[in-house]
């Protein structure tokens, strides 16, 4: 077996992009937190006031042996939108933004060609607004956010906005299913 990678995404709620990153073939393991703002051990609550600088993200770690950083961004992409600004459905305030923050030089190079051939489709009919910058600090979101779908699949929010993502993912990208999921 290979070494494992680690990229942090940045899709709008947490709760969404676990959720559909936990059902990917390859993926070791998902962590909801927050990255690349200014405050140390930042609060949830202190997250959704705007003020920290931090997006809510999912700390993704994966096989590249069994999946691609390439296809990851590509079910990333697909699975929220990247032309808009601070926003993400009806879920609207920068921790929202849609974020890729990289590791390595590597993972940048592929993350910037992936951007460049989707701009050149116009595969959005918009421009792609998705922030790009290494990692720079990340903190693991409190317990109670971790497997949040999984843990409340009948709530509202999970009910109505996580699981049509879900639903979404499952059809549009079958052949990266995890078994069983």
């Amino acid at each position: 077996m290979g070494k494992h990678e680690t990229i942090t995404l940045g899709g709008g709620c947490f709760w969404c992009t676990e959720a559909v990153f936990d059902r990917v073939r390859g993926v070791i393991a998902v962590e909801s937190g927050y990255a690349n703002g200014h405050v140390d051990h930042p609060s949830y609550k202190a997250v959704c006031g705007g003020d920290t600088g931090h997006a809510e993200v999912l700390k993704v770690e994966f096989d590249p042996e069994v999946i691609s950083l390439r296809q990851l961004l590509e079910i990333f992409f697909a699975t929220h939108d990247p032309t808009t600004l601070n926003r993400q459905g009806n879920d609207v305030g920068t921790q929202y933004r849609s974020a890729i923050y990289y590791e390595t030089d590597a993972q940048k190079h592929v993350i910037h060609d992936l951007l460049r051939e989707m701009g050149q489709d116009k595969l959005f009919g918009a421009p792609i607004v998705t922030e790009v910058e290494p990692l720079r600090s990340y903190w693991p979101a409190e317990d109670y956010h971790q497997d949040y779908f999984l843990n409340n699949p009948h709530q509202g929010y999970c009910a109505f906005v996580v699981g049509p993502k879900v639903d979404k993912f499952r059809k549009t990208f079958a052949e990266f299913l995890k078994p069983g999921a």
